[in-house]
């Protein structure tokens, strides 16, 4: 998988670099994960790797598409490396977890706008909210 990685970092002309692999693998792991949990993975196998080193990276990735940065409302921003789609997302009202949509038509921008104002829509972003079966499960036990 590294190779892939590598692969795709030349590809958007980026270094490859064991910070930028590390990121690369923690997503992949752990899609809708925060800054924080993103340090604590990446040093678990690089423990001197720097707090503002991961800022840096994860802005490299998103700028360069290969990650991409979501931040529901109320919500710390998340990362996932799944791009290239327009997919969506649920969120939890009472614990945050994040789960993926799919385009709710099949392709971008998924939805047409009532009004578009002239704009060129190419993308359309949904973030739907509910509660997910672990808290609801909780909410119907107590």
């Amino acid at each position: 998988m590294t190779s892939d990685f590598e692969s795709q970092l030349r590809a958007v002309s980026l270094r490859v670099t064991r910070p930028r692999l590390a990121v690369l693998a923690a997503l992949r792991d752990n899609p809708h994960i925060d800054t924080q949990t993103v340090i604590e993975l990446v040093r678990a196998d690089l423990p001197a790797v720097s707090h503002q080193a991961i800022y840096d990276v994860l802005q490299a990735l998103t700028d360069a598409g290969l990650v991409r940065r979501i931040q529901p409302a109320g919500a710390t921003a998340r990362y996932e490396s799944r791009v290239g789609d327009n997919h969506h997302h649920v969120v939890c009202r009472s614990c945050g977890a994040i789960a993926d949509v799919e385009c709710a038509v099949g392709h971008a921008p998924c939805l047409t706008a009532s009004v578009d104002h002239g704009f060129v829509v190419d993308e359309a972003e949904v973030v739907y909210w509910g509660t997910c079966p672990d808290c609801a499960a909780t909410r119907t036990a107590t």
